[in-house]
């Protein structure tokens, strides 16, 4: 059975409503399924009724925006119970957060000197099918960037003292997520969203009681996904990919790419939920 344990959806900055990733898993040769939005749990009944429906195995999932000594890492949380507490807390927060830089961001940007009248983005309505959020969509539809991409290089930038809030702990999340009844999972650690230092990252996360480790990820290489799986062996924590699917907002990330197989991974107990 193929798997992609990594996608989003409209709840978040995906452009896929979950009706419309059932149908696109379907086409894939999907069998087994986690949406795992940024922050936020809106889609997962809904993704467990309809996958369900149309003989999918789904396993709930969230992922989760933490901060250590200034550098962003991922907690996917896996097997989660949507409504609880633990985890309803920690997504208010983040989600208040990203809104705060949103309005924040804008305001630096007027600041600068662009012509945007910040009235006009407060009544702004996004609309979820295209992907991304309300800034970029806002900037975009303004003509003051073209795309994803030109946003993180051209408005969106330390250099305009616009970054990414100081989230909670990578620790304090991963105690929420068991607290939820789920596994926590550290993201695409070799990714160049966190550099180069693979075994260090993995040491550091090991410590923090991580239960396992996104091995298969778009963007790992082979070396990276390799030395990602041998890492947990060692260690007996779980093994875990997606392709980190957002629909068509980052058209190169495509469903079910990397192609993995069950056998592939290490679930454990998550692989029974899958099942149920």
């Amino acid at each position: 059975m193929r798997a992609d344990l990594h996608i989003h959806t409209t709840a978040s900055d995906g452009s896929w409503s979950v009706d419309q990733l059932i149908q696109e898993l379907i086409s894939a040769g999907v069998g087994l399924f986690s949406v795992t939005d940024h922050d936020s749990v809106a889609n997962v009944v809904t993704a467990c009724r309809l996958a369900k429906q149309a003989g999918l195995s789904f396993i709930p999932g969230v992922e989760i925006c933490t901060t250590l000594k200034g550098q962003s890492f991922h907690i996917l949380g896996y097997g989660i119970d949507p409504e609880a507490k633990s985890l309803e807390r920690i997504l208010a927060h983040n989600t208040a957060l990203m809104e705060e830089v949103d309005h924040a961001s804008i305001k630096k940007l007027i600041a600068d000197g662009l012509a945007i009248d910040y009235a006009e983005y407060c009544s702004y309505r996004h609309d979820p099918a295209r992907g991304g959020w309300k800034s970029l969509s806002f900037l975009i539809d303004k003509g003051f960037c073209r795309d994803v991409s030109e946003f993180f290089s051209t408005l969106f930038t330390a250099e305009r003292g616009i970054t990414f809030p100081e989230f909670l702990s990578p620790l304090a999340v991963i105690e929420a997520v068991k607290e939820a009844g789920g596994v926590p999972v550290l993201a695409h650690p070799g990714s160049e969203f966190h550099g180069p230092a693979l075994e260090e990252t993995l040491d550091f996360f090991a410590r923090e009681e991580i239960c396992g480790v996104e091995c298969y990820h778009p963007g790992h290489d082979a070396a990276t996904t390799r030395r990602a799986i041998e890492w947990c062996k060692r260690r007996g924590l779980m093994i875990t990919g997606g392709s980190d699917c957002h629909g068509e907002f980052v058209p190169h990330r495509r469903l079910g790419m990397p192609a993995i197989e069950v056998e592939d991974l290490k679930l454990g107990r998550l692989w029974e939920r899958g099942l149920s």
